[in-house]
């Protein structure tokens, strides 16, 4: 009866995982509970929600997991201090950090109020990543690859898994890093926020890459398939940069050095208008991501062969370059999980001890649902509360036990064009909303964007949409046929079916679309067979049930949204709340 309970400490998005003899039993991220993107620190709330839904506490837990570990590549630490001599304030402030991060057992045992009588188990940041993608995959061999900003001095990893073992072939380390690169290149776009790099993803296909030259200035591709950057363009490795990780959202301060702007040009601030040039920028950033990539995947796949390929990191989150995987390298099939950026190291450390303990292989992620969820009788009780609130704004309630009656007013009020919010089942598993906390709308309306925008979400104009299709209907609507669950992979959309869902097609014909299979996620998947059958058309659009926080946990936090927003239909459970 081995429990492990893993951590994702002490970084971005802090999160906690717990397995029972190698399967998930419950994971979440501490955002989701403290109500701040991105949350950083020591994840106490998602460790107690797991061990609440999981009917244990933490003197059941035999083991812990935390991804990182203090004393990886220290050679390579020494070495680099002795040899580039860094600002002092630089050095001192990470040995601050790593003494405020050696205390683990201590605010475990402070926030949960046991004290811990197992094992505390460091893993290497990267072996987290490696281990939360193939770990948890269908797949029994794949060549497996991290890359991400930093973690234990290292920006990626890669190397070949079969069965419970991961071989690591090699590592770049700091200061070079395709994920500060990125980074570096979103803050100098104006986009100054941490996890503000998916919206250089959006822009992207609004410029041409004109600046491909500059680019390759700046990231150096090596014969081995590796990278390393100019370092004249950056300040991380020689100077203070200034981070907060502890107890709220992330900062980093700036990357980039004066260099770059004589290469580029002004920085963009954050106010200042999205001129053409700012666009081709944005899609030379992403066109050399997706050349170093590509070029260090082929170099994987011609040292060890096979199909599969395993992606981890902050940069697998990169679904346009994860969509092309399959047109630029020879693997024919790629698994990624939902959090593969550092929340998903919660379930890596842990899977890694599992296997380091001897366990066998048998759990496939198929799924992303291992958040809370609620019975129906909060609903009720939650709407009898707020009455008068909902009299107050027009609202009609409704019970709707019935599921095929529940999705068909449902799909009706979507086919109306009214935005829906849809609180089901259990949280989604990372930063995706899949169908369980979602907000939906018609994918056939060409306004539906900006009456998103202007009823809930406020956001760039130039940010996509996504569509959820259902599995057995991928191949007719988009050009791959491929189970993509986790809304991590853009692929184009067929030219003949582009016109018919305009709100989820981007500028350059693409969508990041999840695939919903009946098996996974039965009452989303009736919804949208259902909303097919109305339309001819087996696909909604879906975005985060959020309004500029995180995705909601809670049914009173979905329910606030709806009544300090514009949203049409609330849907929590079985209960169906209109404004009329």
């Amino acid at each position: 009866m081995t429990y492990i309970l893993g951590i994702n400490a002490y970084h971005g998005d802090s999160s906690a995982c717990l397995i029972h003899e190698g399967r998930i039993v419950a994971a979440a991220e501490e955002e989701r509970f403290r109500r701040i993107k991105h949350w950083a620190g020591f994840p106490s709330e998602a460790i107690k929600y797991c061990l609440a839904d999981a009917g244990i506490d933490l003197g059941d837990v035999q083991h812990v997991a935390i991804n990182q570990d203090a004393k990886a590549n220290i050679w390579k630490k020494m070495s680099f201090t002795l040899a580039s001599r860094p600002d002092l304030s630089m050095v001192l402030d990470r040995i601050k950090n790593k003494r405020e991060r050696a205390n683990a057992l201590d605010e475990l045992a402070t926030s949960v109020g046991v004290d811990f009588k197992g094992e505390l188990h460091e893993v290497e940041h990267h072996l987290a990543h490696l281990s939360s993608a193939f770990h948890v995959s269908p797949f029994d061999e794949a060549v497996v690859v991290s890359v991400d900003g930093f973690g234990d001095f290292a920006s990626a990893a890669w190397g070949y898994g079969r069965n419970g073992q991961i071989d690591i072939d090699d590592k770049v380390y700091f200061p070079h890093s395709l994920g500060i690169f990125y980074q570096a290149l979103t803050q100098w776009l104006g986009f100054p926020h941490y996890g503000d790099e998916y919206k250089v993803m959006g822009l992207a296909p609004y410029g041409q890459p004109n600046f491909m030259d500059e680019m390759r200035r700046i990231v150096l591709q090596q014969p081995d398939g590796s990278f390393k950057l100019s370092l004249d363009y950056f300040r991380h490795h020689k100077e203070k940069v200034e981070y907060e990780w502890e107890n709220g959202e992330p900062s980093v301060g700036r990357l980039f050095s004066n260099a770059l702007v004589e290469l580029l040009g002004p920085a963009r601030q954050k106010s200042e208008e999205l001129a053409q040039r700012h666009k081709d920028i944005a899609r030379s950033v992403q066109a050399m991501y997706e050349e170093a990539f590509f070029h260090l995947l082929n170099a994987l796949h011609k040292r060890h062969g096979g199909e599969a390929l395993c992606l981890a990191g902050g940069c697998a989150m990169n679904s346009v370059a994860n969509g092309k995987v399959y047109r630029n390298t020879p693997f024919k099939k790629v698994y990624i999980q939902s959090a593969a950026g550092d929340a998903g190291g919660a379930i890596g450390a842990a899977y890694a001890v599992w296997h380091k303990l001897g366990g066998k292989r048998g759990f496939v992620m198929d799924h992303s649902y291992w958040g809370p969820h609620f019975p129906d009788a909060d609903f009720g009780a939650l709407l009898d509360k707020h009455a008068a609130d909902l009299q107050a704004q027009s609202c009609v309630v409704k019970h709707v036990p019935d599921e095929a009656m529940l999705c068909e007013k449902t799909a009706e009020a979507i086919a109306d064009g009214k935005v829906i919010g849809w609180f089901q089942g259990r949280m989604e598993w990372g930063p995706r909303a899949l169908g369980n906390r979602s907000i939906l709308g018609d994918p056939r309306r060409a306004d539906m964007k900006d009456i998103l925008n202007l009823k809930i979400k406020r956001r760039e104009s130039f940010r996509p949409f996504a569509p959820s299709i259902l599995r057995e209907a991928v191949s007719d609507w988009f050009e791959q046929d491929d189970d993509v669950p986790f809304m991590m992979q853009v692929y184009p959309i067929r030219a003949g079916k582009q016109s018919l869902i305009p709100a989820v097609t981007h500028v350059d014909g693409s969508g990041r679309l999840q695939t919903v299979n009946d098996q996974t996620n039965p009452r989303y998947h009736r919804l949208i067979s259902t909303f097919c059958k109305m339309t001819g058309v087996p696909i909604v659009l879906n975005t985060s049930f959020n309004e500029n926080e995180p995705v909601v946990c809670r049914p009173e936090q979905a329910l606030d949204c709806f009544l300090r927003t514009k949203m049409d239909v609330l849907v929590l459970g079985n209960w169906i709340i209109s404004r009329i």
